[in-house]
């Protein structure tokens, strides 16, 4: 018996090989990421806000607007503008109006948003070498190559994330009502 098969209790045989390789690369992605999520929570964040913040550490001085940080996110977040604003309420990220189109608002991490990261870094970035730090270079790579293959099946992965949640059939980002926007 595989041990996905007996991690998840299940009796009959998987229906396929693909859906065996599926069903453990998404059990090791939750396991991965609850890993990591229980380090964030150590300083009261969510790995979704951790994330957040490296990608606007990266951004500076320029920060970003809400459609970039949605397209450079690790995981996909559906309502990114409600996340944005109760990070802004902690005062770990500012906002500003383009001064010359005031439809954008522009996302800066704020002076607490880096010194909480200072904070995180040495315990986010040893996370990895304890949850892969087992497995050899050689296997390392191919474990990278495996996924970014299977990764090319999945559509664009690149694909614009809805600041409003919305997107239509095609997966497109648009205004509440469903119509694409421009």
């Amino acid at each position: 018996m595989s041990s996905l098969k007996q991690e998840i209790a299940q009796e009959p045989p998987f229906s396929s090989v693909e859906e065996e390789a599926l069903l453990n690369v998404m059990r090791t992605s939750d396991c991965l990421h609850r890993t990591f999520h229980l380090k964030t929570r150590q300083w009261g964040v969510t790995s979704t806000q951790y994330n957040v913040l490296r990608i606007l550490r990266g951004a500076q001085p320029h920060g970003l607007t809400c459609s970039a940080i949605g397209n450079r996110m690790i995981t996909a977040e559906p309502d990114i503008t409600r996340l944005l604003a109760r990070m802004k309420a902690s005062k770990l990220i500012k906002q500003e109006r383009d001064k010359a189109d005031r439809r954008v608002l522009w996302t800066h991490i704020s002076k607490d948003g880096l010194t909480l990261l200072s904070e995180m870094d040495p315990v986010i970035l040893a996370v990895p070498g304890e949850l892969l730090g087992h497995l050899k270079n050689e296997e390392l790579t191919e474990l990278i190559r495996l996924l970014e293959l299977a990764r090319k099946r999945c559509g664009d992965p690149q694909a614009p994330v809805s600041c409003s949640g919305n997107h239509n059939e095609e997966g497109v980002a648009c205004a509440a009502g469903g119509e694409s926007k421009a």
